[in-house]
């Protein structure tokens, strides 16, 4: 993405985010009622022509995409994942996946090509069948009663790509290890944490982590921890809630309320609190829709 574009695309998400704040008294973010104004005052004063341009572009579609946390949010976003070009659509979820490498260091990366979505949470927060849930394959991501099993950045492809030339595959997902793990001994706490920040703030082809938040026990401290590390690395992440089926229904819409009011100063965090459960598959289209618009960079 050519550099004013980036520049406005990260203006649209600041000013969408001082927005949420303003009218949060009302909750009008995500209905009908929200409207994003045409100019941010001293802000907009202050930009060259071509980020003015590719702002104006950006912001009147930013509601649509990211700000929804309605009824509607699933017509809206699956309509938006069928709209982008053959290749990488939400049909892509129902190929077979791989597991084509584990990275316990930097130096064994795969090549930067295809754009990569990040998966971090505590250790046992459900990653590993997250992930399975949503390729549709319950042995692809290693699942554990033991925390702190997932040591390395995994990573997983539609299969059927050489992965030579252009025979790239269009999507790429990793597993990021767990953290919060008390038994863990420090140096390997350590070894994770270097690899994982070296990982957040050198990697180009990094579109976006999904933070995953155990719905019975919200946001805790470290979860905080790693949050402020993702501000400081400047790297979009969006905080997806697991096992909702293990609270009460009408206990979610206001844990995303709470969670939504936690995180809306932060920099680096996308508006909208995904709900999901792996096991009972809810959510499932609304996060694969997301993770195809942040690919396709909408």
């Amino acid at each position: 993405m050519p550099d004013h574009q980036c520049r406005a695309a990260k203006l649209t998400t600041y000013c969408c985010n001082a927005i949420f704040d303003a009218t949060s008294s009302q909750n009008l973010v995500g209905t009908s009622k929200f409207h994003p104004p045409a100019k941010t005052g001293r802000l907009h004063a202050f930009l060259d022509a071509p980020v003015r341009a590719a702002y104006k572009r950006l912001l009147p579609g930013y509601r649509e995409r990211h700000l929804m946390t309605g009824p509607d949010q699933t017509s809206a976003q699956t309509s938006a994942a069928k709209s982008v070009p053959s290749g990488l659509d939400i049909a892509l979820f129902t190929r077979p996946w791989v597991f084509i490498r584990g990275v316990p260091a930097m130096k064994f990366l795969p090549p930067e090509g295809p754009p990569e979505i990040a998966f971090a949470g505590r250790s046992n927060v459900g990653k590993s069948s997250l992930i399975n849930a949503l390729v549709g394959r319950k042995g692809l991501a290693r699942t554990s009663n033991t925390p702190g099993r997932t040591q390395e950045l995994n990573y997983f492809v539609p299969d059927g790509f050489s992965g030579k030339g252009d025979d790239l595959p269009p999507l790429a997902l990793v597993d990021m290890p767990g953290y919060g793990y008390a038994q863990a001994p420090k140096e390997q706490v350590d070894e994770w944490t270097k690899l994982v920040f070296d990982y957040l703030k050198g990697r180009v082809t990094l579109k976006r982590v999904y933070v995953l938040i155990d719905a019975r026990h919200g946001i805790k401290a470290n979860d905080e921890e790693v949050l402020s590390l993702l501000d400081k690395a400047a790297v979009s992440y969006q905080i997806v809630l697991t096992k909702t089926d293990k609270i009460k229904a009408a206990g979610v819409p206001r844990l995303i309320e709470e969670t939504l009011a936690k995180i809306r100063k932060r920099p680096a965090a996308f508006p909208a609190v995904l709900a999901t459960s792996s096991e009972k598959a809810a959510g499932l289209e609304e996060l694969r829709a997301a993770i195809i618009q942040c690919a396709e960079g909408k």
